[in-house]
């Protein structure tokens, strides 16, 4: 408590000091052959109920379904095999974190992502059991931040630009002329039991964010800082003049400041969802499957036969259902300071902690 009286005083006798922007220091970073150390594949049946065989990590090495070397980690899906109506989905690969996040900022380095019709590719922020999302008796069995999830960057045959969604339990909507943001809201209602489980979704007002924008852009950076009042994402091309892309993002920097990169295109806030309740430790989850809930009711005319016809009958047209991903770096929030007169001050309540 000495402390506190001692830093209190001392701010007393400064200048009002302002604050920082919240820092955030990198704690876990996935790159290359990182990937399949960090991360599991998971053989389980598609929560979303899409046209798709999960394999596992030995299956997926074996048939060039998962590589990984230097910056490099694919995830792709087989693209040489005719289906039987009757059996098995088309092979891909589905992997997820051993770890656990929660306030924390995550960025992906993409450089391609998965395109083609009946393809639903997503990189969702979730917990497993990933069933807990579908099944009302089984989120009666769980806390209410148990199951609920946020899935970030995802979108569906090759319908761009990409969504930043959030899927829950009932009781979280977003209110539109209370985000701040560039994107703008397609759905408001985040309870994964209607509208076939889309969520509350914002778009990219972006091309190059999903799909063939993205991959002839070079790829990009996607971000997203979760805490316990909001969850923002951002985009950033490629291909963009490199003074519009945050420094910290461009060259990987250890220490990254969301306040410093202007408006998310993506801003779910508190107004009507509590974020704190909703959201708890999430694992990463990178996937790839076909049709099912969204890909599979959302299947538009301009595509060939049916969503699972498709699927079943053109193995050749998913040659370009692939992930190509440069790296994964997390980042936990580090101690906040306040800065005055070109000195660095930590609070009161910093102090009250140690």
């Amino acid at each position: 408590m000495m402390l506190v009286a001692l830093t209190s005083l001392f701010l007393l006798a400064t200048p009002l000091p302002t604050l920082a922007s919240q820092a955030y220091g990198i704690t876990d970073t996935f790159v290359g052959t990182g990937f399949l150390d960090g991360f599991n594949h998971e053989a389980i049946d598609d929560p979303t109920h899409g046209r798709v065989q999960y394999v596992n990590a030995d299956v997926a090495r074996a048939e060039n379904l998962t590589y990984a070397a230097g910056d490099t980690l694919i995830l792709r899906a087989d693209s040489k095999t005719v289906l039987t109506a009757n059996g098995p989905g088309r092979k891909s690969v589905r992997i997820i974190s051993k770890k656990q996040w929660a306030n924390s900022v995550t960025v992906l380095d993409l450089r391609h992502f998965p395109t083609g019709c009946a393809t639903w590719p997503a990189f969702w922020l979730g917990q497993r059991p990933e069933k807990l999302i579908y099944s009302k008796e089984s989120w009666l069995l769980n806390a209410p931040k148990a199951g609920a999830n946020t899935c970030s960057y995802a979108g569906v045959n090759d319908v761009g630009p990409n969504f930043a969604t959030l899927h829950t339990t009932d009781g979280c909507k977003m209110v539109s002329n209370s985000m701040i943001q560039t994107g703008n809201l397609k759905w408001d209602n985040c309870f994964w039991g209607v509208n076939y489980n889309r969520g509350c979704s914002v778009n990219s007002p972006k091309s190059t964010s999903y799909g063939y924008g993205l991959n002839n852009a070079g790829g990009g950076w996607y971000a997203m800082e979760r805490t316990s009042t909001h969850i923002k994402v951002w985009f950033w091309a490629k291909n963009e003049d490199p003074t519009a892309i945050p420094e910290d993002i461009r060259l990987a920097k250890s220490t990254v400041y969301p306040g410093n990169w202007g408006k998310p295109f993506a801003s779910f806030n508190s107004q009507g969802c509590n974020i704190a309740q909703k959201f708890g430790p999430n694992n990463i989850i990178i996937n790839l499957t076909f049709c099912g809930d969204w890909a599979g009711n959302d299947y538009p005319s301009s595509c060939p036969q049916s969503c699972v016809d498709h699927v079943n009958y053109n193995p050749g047209a998913f040659k370009e259902a692939y992930w190509d991903i440069r790296g994964l770096r997390i980042y936990q929030p580090k101690a906040k300071s306040v800065c005055s007169n070109n000195q660095m001050v930590l609070g009161a309540r910093d102090l009250d902690t140690l």
